[in-house]
């Protein structure tokens, strides 16, 4: 990536895979401008944080004016996400509209006004963290999967824009990785120690955005299970049915 120089802007970098990709920039010699609802850890070694709830679309209004100012930028990764799992019906209407917001609008509203301003220099990258779930279905998070798939589909649709201003776009699909939040929605007896390790992933999908690759896909088994996905689409979702959704907790 020619233009790659050393400010990037993580969104959702306080914890898990945004985390990771905080060390990795900044062991790398990055400038990390952090934007997070949480405050990241003392160890973090951010240049710059600024705290928003990507849930309120006031507040992220709010926060933009900082963002921009914050640049310019020569990689922006937006990871921010959160989820909710159960029956669609059981979920409340305002938890529905919490993850579009998050997943969707946020990264959507960010990366337009970003590029409006300029505030990306010639030569840089934008990152958007979707899901494995784009490939294989989701049962039980049909909310999550909606919003990682409109989340793709505008990234790619972006490209064009993106690239008018020497800015290239990777599309991420991390599968299920070690963190507290996929642990908070996993089913009942899953076997953490079968997700990624959020520092392995974090390398992966770096090493993907630093070469100006359109996707990432960390690892081989997340992969193949996209590929399966794409295949045979009706029995991957089945089985994610029975590892999943028939396992959550009622």
């Amino acid at each position: 990536m020619s233009g790659l120089q050393n400010r990037a802007l993580v969104t959702g970098g306080s914890v898990g895979l945004g985390a990771a990709i905080v060390r990795r920039l900044v062991a790398g010699g990055f400038d990390v401008v952090l934007l997070d609802r949480d405050r990241p850890g003392p160890d973090a070694a951010v240049t710059d944080f600024l705290q928003c709830d990507l849930a309120s679309r006031t507040g992220l209004d709010d926060a933009l004016s900082g963002l921009i100012a914050a640049g310019p930028y020569d990689l922006v990764v937006l990871n921010a996400g959160i989820n909710a799992t159960g029956r669609f019906e059981d979920l409340s209407a305002q938890a529905h509209m919490d993850v579009l917001r998050v997943n969707t609008e946020a990264p959507m509203v960010i990366s337009t006004r970003l590029l409006e301003a300029g505030a990306l220099n010639p030569g840089g990258a934008m990152v958007f963290v979707s899901s494995l779930s784009h490939f294989t279905g989701y049962p039980g998070a049909a909310g999550y999967a909606a919003s990682k798939d409109a989340l793709a589909i505008y990234a790619k649709s972006l490209r064009k824009a993106a690239k008018s201003r020497d800015v290239t776009i990777t599309v991420a699909f991390p599968g299920p990785l070690r963190t507290d939040h996929a642990e908070r929605h996993a089913p009942e007896g899953a076997d953490a120690s079968k997700r990624m390790d959020p520092d392995l992933a974090a390398r992966l999908i770096m090493a993907d955005a630093f070469a100006a690759r359109k996707t990432s896909v960390p690892g081989t088994g997340n992969r193949f299970a996209a590929i399966a996905g794409r295949l045979f689409p009706k029995p991957i979702t089945a089985l994610m049915r029975r590892l999943i959704y028939q396992r959550l907790k009622p």
